[in-house]
């Protein structure tokens, strides 16, 4: 019998995902040794070792091999697939429920939807940053503790060893979180990473479709690649700075091991207090300039896969 096809529906539904995916795991591989730096960067307290981001990256190729600045990746090569379909799919449900004429542009409801997209998204982000960073941070740990060797804090797994034979693994680390703190240990900086997500989603997602529709064209019946490439670059910028404190908030609280003489935060408002007291406002934005080349290539090649089609493309050979 002929097999049943997809309705047009859950076709668009799929290539949404392929294209969502793709985009994700050819943006990551592009653009994480910069987010490895960044942080790093906003992980530094008080006396520095990285002058900025490219000090950092020749310092990490340096000391750990071109590899090392890809520490981690493996976490968010595997997650970031099912965190992009998490956040297209409820972006697009939420704006389906709550905008009755696509066409006629209301922000307020697309920011209500770019909102509900970010909390939904925050299931798959919140453990997979939370991983990241304790792999990214681990070279400039062994950088701070060097030859006096840091007391063993009270987490039993080796992040901050110097020595190379003792690296982490993502595995481990989500392995000995779940038997010490149940799934709890895992969502740590959860709240960090709803400041963070939420308002990047409500600022990211109807800025890119007003400066989106700036280019549309009546003949093709959307914008041009290149400017379609531009307003994610531009939309994914502006939204990545803006978020930049809270996102230093989030790295701080997700960080489980820490150097010598660096603080331990018990929440949101004492890491923001601690921060303020001894690093002074500028330690707000550590990163920014790199959360803004790491987001600007990651929404421009998203975009630029949409606009290609891949996931139709794909799906049209299952046919």
């Amino acid at each position: 019998p002929p097999r049943p096809r997809m309705s047009a529906q859950d076709s668009s539904v799929t290539a949404k995902l392929i294209n969502g995916g793709v985009a994700g795991l050819v943006g990551v591989t592009c653009v994480f040794p910069i987010d490895l730096a960044k942080t790093r960067l906003q992980n530094q307290h008080g006396k520095d070792i990285y002058k900025g981001m490219m000090d950092c990256l020749m310092k990490t190729a340096r000391a750990e091999g071109f590899l090392g600045m890809y520490r981690g990746a493996a976490v968010n090569l595997t997650l970031v697939t099912p965190e992009k379909a998490i956040k297209l799919a409820a972006n697009d449900f939420f704006r389906q429920l709550l905008m009755e004429d696509e066409l006629q542009r209301n922000l307020k409801m697309e920011m209500l939807a770019g909102c509900g997209a970010g909390m939904c998204q925050v299931v798959v982000t919140c453990p997979m940053e939370m991983l990241k960073i304790q792999l990214q941070d681990a070279g400039r740990l062994a950088v701070c503790q060097g030859s006096a060797s840091a007391p063993s804090s009270s987490s039993s797994y080796t992040a901050g060893s110097a020595s190379t034979h003792k690296r982490p693994s993502a595995t481990l680390i989500a392995w000995e979180l779940l038997c010490t703190q149940g799934l709890a240990g895992l969502y740590k900086g959860l709240g960090a990473t709803l400041l963070r997500d939420i308002p990047f989603s409500i600022i990211y997602f109807p800025l890119f479709a007003n400066l989106n529709n700036l280019g549309f064209n009546e003949r093709t019946g959307k914008a041009s690649f290149a400017h379609s490439f531009m307003s994610g670059c531009v939309a994914g910028s502006v939204a990545a700075v803006a978020v930049t404190p809270l996102d230093v908030l989030k790295t701080r609280i997700q960080t489980l091991k820490k150097g010598l003489g660096e603080d331990t935060y018990s929440g949101i408002t004492n890491c923001a207090r601690k921060l303020w007291i001894q690093e002074g406002p500028s330690a707000f934005m550590k990163g920014a300039g790199c959360r803004a080349l790491v987001i600007a290539p990651l929404f421009g090649i998203a975009q630029g896969v949409y606009f290609i089609g891949i996931g139709e493309r794909i799906l049209k050979c299952f046919e």
